[in-house]
């Protein structure tokens, strides 16, 4: 894919975006890395609170003069999180006693966390002013929208479907994100549940190209060149790739992790709210199998107390016992390093 209008408008050589993972698993390491390659490097920042992100964007640009990415979810909670009860917490510590014997680590108290604002973080990415402000679940207020235009911030939304699509260009964003099931980590859907919006990237970025007319970016399963050769015959202006940089060394995916994903076949991954209560699709193991036909806790209540076992399981080379984000695209991974993977995605 050779530079168009988009790569022009975000002011990088070529359209290549590396999907934001949040919860560490973004360094400013990989977004340096992308776009001093000649990409948009992009940094989930869901989790950190604003004082954090203006640091993390600070390191960035400690690292690269280049354009940026950072990433927000405009709901980063589920209904019921904020007073999911005892019992509840109980119940699913309880199911988990299992791996904390084979561990052997005493249950883990719940973390008790609060969780940062999103009308907090957005002003923080704002004060930051990357080159791209880009979310997920939801759309942010007209008040934000007319922010970033103040600040030549450009906006890329995710949509699952053509509705969300549409609705991001109604609103004003600049740029949508057409994200197919095959990608790996949370399913972003906004307008309908999750499991209502699971739509295939081959049949979604044509049907969204033909939806909107501002640029379009296919994500979901695209993993070498002839995935970003076929996006761009299916009408998208870029790609987003997640997990063939997620597999890199320079990300902050754990070792086992970024191991896992070179011996996964696609047909290993699972689309499953056990992890964390939404749903997300990663490699089964047996904390899926275990939790998966169980009442669970909202988001991000879940995702708590199964990242309790966490620390000890990575300590423990345990890869059974850990959330391992990937799209269906990891059977063709074939690189470690962040360059080697440019090279592939543009040959």
């Amino acid at each position: 894919m050779n530079t168009n209008e988009l790569a022009r408008r975000l002011e990088i050589d070529l359209p290549v975006i590396q999907g934001p993972f949040g919860t560490g698993f973004s360094t400013p390491q990989l977004v340096a890395a992308v776009s001093n390659a000649g990409g948009l490097g992009s940094f989930g920042a869901y989790h950190l609170p604003p004082e954090e992100i203006l640091r993390t964007a600070a390191e960035i640009r400690r690292q690269t003069g280049r354009p940026f990415n950072l990433n927000l979810w405009v709901s980063n909670r589920d209904a019921g999180a904020d007073t999911a009860d005892g019992e509840d917490l109980a119940g699913m510590q309880r199911l988990l006693a299992p791996f904390y014997q084979e561990l052997g680590i005493e249950p883990a108290p719940v973390p008790v966390r609060s969780i940062p604002d999103f009308d907090d973080q957005v002003q923080a990415v704002i004060e930051a002013r990357p080159r791209v402000f880009s979310f997920v679940f939801g759309i942010p207020s007209q008040d934000v929208i007319r922010e970033c235009r103040k600040r030549d911030i450009l906006l890329a939304g995710a949509a699952t479907t053509p509705d969300e699509a549409r609705a991001l260009e109604e609103a004003g964003v600049d740029i949508v994100v057409a994200s197919g099931f095959e990608a790996g980590g949370h399913r972003p859907s906004f307008l309908k549940p999750a499991e209502d919006s699971l739509v295939g990237t081959l049949a979604l970025v044509p049907a969204v190209a033909g939806a909107v007319r501002i640029p379009v970016v296919a994500a979901g399963g695209i993993a070498d060149g002839p995935a970003v050769k076929a996006a761009e015959a299916l009408g998208a202006s870029g790609v987003q790739v997640g997990t063939a940089f997620l597999a890199c060394e320079e990300s902050g995916a754990p070792e086992l992790h970024r191991r896992a994903l070179f011996h996964t076949a696609g047909a290993a991954t699972v689309l499953s709210r056990t992890y964390t209560g939404r749903l997300a699709r990663g490699i089964r193991n047996r904390i899926h199998d275990q939790l998966h036909s169980h009442s669970l806790l909202p988001f991000p209540v879940q995702s708590w107390v199964v990242g309790t076992l966490r620390e000890a399981a990575i300590r423990q080379g345990r890869a059974d016992l850990i959330s391992l984000w990937s799209g269906q695209g990891a059977g063709r991974l074939k690189h470690s390093r962040e360059a080697d993977v440019m090279t592939s995605l543009l040959a």
